[in-house]
């Protein structure tokens, strides 16, 4: 792709890669047949090659965003399915990622929209903040239809209402900070587990789980005193300044622990927090107190399922002998290039996994965007569970908090963290979401 950009508006680094991004685009249209949006919309302004001309109008023009940029930008749902098909190498992730801060910086969204914006972002990335916020979405949970039915702003608010859970989760059994023991004479590994914001207040079974697995294989695991939430939340919002600080906040907490007592890994069980936790090398690359650092903790950040795959887990314990339909997120097959590992763990556990149809397509969680952007979403999630359906499953597995909520919302099918199934399957207790599940089958059987 041809660009215009004046020597000067090159000095902005900003600039100059996103304008290295634009360069390598061919106009081949890969990629809209696998962007979710066009799918649904058939809108060329809803494909990643439309964005990508929008945006390139937008900077080569150093003018401020408008309602026509933000409306398809802000629809675009970041599942990076078109980094997976672009033959040409477009890294749309850094794009689209500078646009939403220009965005950001030069858009004034309507009232509505800022404070529910305000709100997610002063809310979802506190544990503490979260949990309290739930008891009230407890008692509003009813209405949560009729607001959506009223459409306009007032939509997402009951859009946000009914992803919460119908009843608190109790407290893990294993919140940091602290250190987990390896349950093996010989210690195989130290390794740092990302304990997150949404996930443990959601769902506490899946650090729990992951710890249990990972003490019985001979690893130490370690919940850090100081870490935050990795700033996907903010990221994807445009907000650079926050992110930014979670990023560095984060780097320093681990790179602590890498100096004193070391470390193998950094492991995270939500795909969403992974793809930016790998990215914040690139984040934080010109900050010279920070680069180096931040290229070190990207470099040892792997998913929970990324690394189980290298480790030797023996024989299971159990053979559940169920059919799993593997969801594979978004975060994980595009944005961070993990396909088989999750499905080969499965399978050596004792499950039949089958893959879903039209598996590359985004279910339509993308972190807030099914609060954001609900009547997308929500097409998205119908078309997931449809396809889902389609391979008969037991049960479902995926490795993203988002998915799970997501999905949830559309089946009854139990929806279960992969390594939840992997615990259970390697000496750990039966999973919560499959409570009785076993004996039911048999009694249709």
């Amino acid at each position: 792709m041809q660009t215009n950009f004046t020597a000067e508006q090159l000095k902005d680094s900003h600039v100059a890669e996103s304008e290295k991004i634009l360069r390598k685009c061919v106009h081949c249209g890969f990629c809209t047949a696998t962007c979710p949006t066009f799918t649904l919309l058939g809108d060329e302004l809803d494909s990643p090659r439309g964005r990508i001309y929008l945006i390139k109008d937008m900077l080569e023009n150093d003018r401020p965003a408008d309602a026509k940029i933000v409306k398809h930008i802000d629809r675009c749902l970041s599942c990076l399915a078109c980094m997976t098909t672009c033959p040409s190498g477009v890294h749309y992730m850094h794009l689209v990622d500078h646009a939403r801060v220009h965005i950001e910086n030069t858009y004034k969204r309507p009232l509505s929209d800022r404070l529910l914006r305000s709100i997610l972002a002063f809310v979802l990335p506190y544990p503490k903040r979260f949990r309290f916020a739930l008891i009230g979405a407890f008692f509003g949970r009813p209405f949560a239809g009729i607001l959506k039915r009223m459409g306009g702003p007032v939509a997402k608010m009951g859009a946000m209402l009914e992803l919460a859970p119908a009843r608190a989760p109790m407290r893990g059994t294993m919140e940091g900070p602290g250190t987990f023991q390896a349950e093996t004479p010989d210690r195989k590994g130290r390794v740092a587990l990302l304990s997150g914001c949404a996930q443990p207040v959601l769902n506490p079974g899946i650090n729990d789980a992951a710890i249990r697995i990972l003490k019985r294989k001979g690893y130490e695991v370690v919940l850090p005193e100081g870490e935050i939430c990795c700033g996907a939340l903010v990221h994807h919002m445009g907000k650079e300044d926050a992110s930014l600080e979670n990023a560095r906040r984060n780097v320093d907490v681990w790179t602590r622990e890498m100096e004193t007592k070391g470390l193998d890994a950094v492991l995270i069980t939500a795909s969403g927090c992974g793809t930016t936790i790998k990215d914040y090398g690139y984040m934080l690359r010109e900050d010279p107190a920070y680069a180096e650092k931040a290229a070190k903790v990207s470099a040892l950040a792997k998913d929970i399922t990324e690394f189980l795959a290298e480790a030797d887990l023996g024989v299971p314990d159990i053979q559940p002998g169920l059919t799993v339909a593997y969801h594979s997120a978004c975060s994980m097959q595009h944005g961070q290039k993990i396909t088989q590992q999750p499905k080969q763990l499965l399978k050596a556990a004792g499950f039949t996994v089958k893959d879903v149809p039209e598996g590359h397509l985004c279910c339509g969680s993308a972190g807030t965007y099914n609060i954001l952007q609900p009547e997308i979403a929500g097409k998205l999630r119908e078309r997931k569970v449809a396809n889902i359906m389609k391979t008969k499953p037991d049960l479902i597995a995926t490795g993203n908090i988002g998915c799970m909520t997501q999905i949830g919302l559309g089946t009854e099918i139990p929806i279960v963290h992969t390594a939840e199934l992997l615990d259970w399957a390697y000496g750990g207790p039966e999973p919560e979401a499959l409570s009785g599940l076993q004996q039911g089958l048999q009694a249709a059987e």
